[in-house]
């Protein structure tokens, strides 16, 4: 099952300051929901682990995460894929781009996914549902954690 999807955010701090966490594991970790490790392998790649919930069926996801395309502090390109075991499977990716804007940047992306297993079985509705439900809480949480960062560093 294809998934595709986009969005847009307003970030209240600096392009800059909003691509740094982009590139951050520890502040990815955080805003992620259901990671439980995010580890960086070399600049590119991350190792990661992620609980999530789609409908009855919960799994663990073990997978990597590479980041390509760099055109700093404007934009990448981030590809993963992560084995549920009997869940199924999951891999996409995502182009991010950061303009400046007057309340600080805008983030917009857009996202493509492919799932397979039992998770593919639920429906399209059902796991398109979840995952932009992930995607906005995701981006609510990374909102929250780039102003938290910035007030603290003030």
């Amino acid at each position: 099952m294809a998934l595709e999807m986009s969005g847009s955010y307003e970030l209240p701090v600096p392009r800059e300051v909003a691509w740094a966490a982009l590139n951050d594991p520890a502040v990815l970790k955080r805003c992620i929901p259901g990671c439980e490790e995010l580890d960086m392998v070399s600049e590119t790649e991350l190792k990661a682990v992620v609980v999530t919930k789609v409908g009855p069926v919960k799994a663990r996801f073990r997978g990597t995460v590479t980041l390509s395309e760099f055109n700093a502090p404007e934009s990448y390109r981030i590809s993963g894929e992560g084995d549920g075991g009997i869940a199924g499977f999951a891999k996409g990716g995502a182009f991010v781009r950061l303009t400046a804007s007057e309340t600080g940047s805008t983030l917009d992306y857009t996202a493509e996914a492919q799932i397979g297993g039992k998770l593919a079985q639920l429906g399209q509705r059902l796991v398109a549902g979840t995952a932009k439900k992930i995607a906005d809480e995701f981006f609510k949480n990374f909102a929250e954690a780039v102003a938290q960062e910035t007030s603290e560093g003030a």
